[in-house]
């Protein structure tokens, strides 16, 4: 593959099916004293709660993760709007262990980020929903490059969405959640929680068009959530867009014509790729692994009955004090995860007291 410009954390892949199977079951290594999910040469090691923070700092509902070339992990998590003295994202190095915080301006909207390399640079992108409703770029030690928010131009946004945005949901509402980047320098970036489109940046963050809107049927979208650059080799590259309430996974030329859709998901929020390997973190309580076929390898971490006692009572289990009803080696609400290096994955679950969990790669 030639090298591009920037080398987002994520490569992913297209697909040319999609059947769903029935999931594998999830079988436990007597070895270890801790749960293992997955089969054959995808088994993981699950390790809830990998990462702790220091005893000034607490978790304020897990969002995002992302990881550097280095293997340090950066998570995000949404924090709370009355508390703007404590930051929003915090960084461990590939042994867990608390190396920084920073991004108190994201609390209380704090949701996507990816570490992208330039040149010899590598550097953070976030984006901020509720009242915040901007994305930013900023170095890996947290000082803001450049901060922005609602494209005016597209013509989709009230008058004060730009310069006094406030906490308001709507489809008139900027409300950004994840990025992919092109081998240009430019991006495109979903307005996953507003309008439902697709935006497209040229490298400098000026804005250049759209596609999609809100809808069922080819093309559109309802909560627009994960978005990703397809750039695998020998077929033309793509952008791939979770498709969040409409259960499925849309794939688009780079200019966004419509190209294929994957149906038989629950709730996808985000992809990450590892080789010939998907990554599609679930809302509804699992992580699932596809081949370079897009045949499902394995559910993790979820079972039709687990999943109904996550979802009763509307949701409650999010909200318990952290282990009160949750069971180890599964999850509740993956909202991203995203591979290393060695192919381990780490997932970041939207629950009150937030937790990252490390699936160590045994295979």
């Amino acid at each position: 593959m030639k090298p591009t410009p920037r080398i987002p954390r994520r490569r992913f892949l297209a697909a040319a099916a999609f059947s769903i199977a029935m999931p594998q079951v999830l079988t436990a290594q007597k070895t270890s004293k801790l749960p293992v999910v997955g089969s054959g040469e995808h088994r993981y090691e699950v390790q809830h709660d990998w990462v702790q923070l220091p005893a000034k700092y607490s978790w304020q509902t897990t969002h995002n993760v992302a990881v550097d070339k280095h293997d340090n992990l950066y998570v995000i998590h949404e924090g709370r709007e009355n508390l703007k003295d404590h930051p929003s994202i915090f960084v461990f190095d590939r042994k867990g262990k608390f190396i920084r915080a920073f991004g108190n301006q994201f609390q209380g909207g704090g949701h996507g980020l990816e570490v992208i390399t330039e040149g010899k640079e590598q550097f953070l992108y976030v984006t901020g929903y509720q009242q915040l409703k901007n994305f930013a770029k900023l170095t890996l030690k947290g000082e803001l490059v450049w901060e922005k928010r609602a494209p005016m131009a597209s013509g989709l946004y009230p008058a004060d969405e730009d310069t006094k945005p406030k906490k308001r949901w709507g489809r008139d509402a900027f409300m950004p959640t994840n990025y992919a980047f092109l081998p240009d320098g430019g991006f495109y970036l979903a307005d996953g929680y507003g309008s439902f489109r697709m935006h497209r940046y040229d490298k400098e963050g000026k804005w250049l068009s759209m596609f999609g809107g809100v809808g069922t049927g080819p093309g559109e979208f309802n909560t627009s959530h994960g978005v990703c650059y397809d750039n695998r080799p020998g077929r033309a590259p793509s952008i791939v867009v979770a498709d969040r309430a409409n259960k499925r996974l849309q794939w688009f030329t780079v200019d966004g014509k419509h190209l294929k859709t994957l149906d038989g998901f629950i709730l996808p929020a985000n992809i990450d790729i590892h080789k010939d390997v998907m990554l599609v973190p679930d809302l509804s309580a699992r992580i699932t692994l596809l081949d370079k076929n897009d045949q499902v390898i394995a559910h993790l971490g979820e079972d039709e009955a687990w999943r109904a006692e996550v979802l009763k009572d509307g949701m409650k289990l999010r909200g318990q004090p952290k282990g009160e009803g949750w069971v180890s080696g599964k999850f509740l609400h993956p909202h991203d995860a995203c591979f290393d290096s060695r192919g381990n994955i780490f997932v970041a679950e939207w629950v009150n007291t937030g937790r990252i969990t490390k699936l160590r790669r045994l295979s």
